[in-house]
């Protein structure tokens, strides 16, 4: 029986620390994941967020979540949301912090646990729900993937191995894919 919106809710908030995701109407507790995941998360939002008009923009890591209809709430490793989706969600301190429009960029960093679920299920649902700009980084192969939401609603897919990557949206952020993946000294 799918789990209802309500339902979902409720356990996350009652469990925060569960990292509860709702795929499909079906609970998914959000596994741990190790430093070289967790490490590349904080890189890529550092390097996107000094980048941004905090005005405009801001930064997600690990912690909200992007929904699509009632029965999939995803928790993106590192996505961007405009800052006036955040502002009425300040102060609010009985429900999650949802965002239920298109994204400009969010990215998944690959791990052993997640990394097949990452591709085959949440990359979809971010483009049903129309993210701009969708990332799957990995740490181990040092590549990203990246699909970008084209004018017609389709996605175009390229992959990376280094240099300065220009983010889709917001344009004003270049990732350095070589400073990104380099060893941590």
């Amino acid at each position: 029986m799918p789990v209802t919106e309500r339902t979902y809710e409720r356990v996350a908030l009652e469990d925060p620390e569960g990292q509860w995701e709702l795929h499909c109407g079906q609970l998914r507790e959000k596994p741990g994941m190790t430093a070289a995941h967790n490490q590349l998360g904080v890189d890529l939002a550092f390097a996107v967020m000094q980048q941004l008009d905090r005005g405009e923009y801001t930064v997600r890591i690990d912690s909200a979540r992007a929904k699509r209809g009632d029965e999939t709430y995803y928790i993106p490793d590192v996505f961007v949301v405009p800052t006036r989706l955040v502002l009425p969600q300040l102060g609010v301190t009985d429900r999650l912090e949802i965002y239920d429009e298109p994204l400009p960029f969010i990215a998944e960093i690959w791990s052993p646990s997640t990394g097949g679920y990452d591709v085959d299920a949440k990359v979809p649902e971010y483009m049903k729900r129309g993210d701009s700009e969708i990332w799957r980084l990995h740490p181990y192969e040092r590549t990203v993937t990246a699909w970008r939401r084209q004018a017609d609603g389709s996605y175009t897919e390229s992959v990376y191995s280094g240099g300065k990557v220009r983010l889709h949206a917001p344009s004003e952020v270049t990732v350095d894919l070589d400073a990104l993946f380099a060893p941590v000294t």
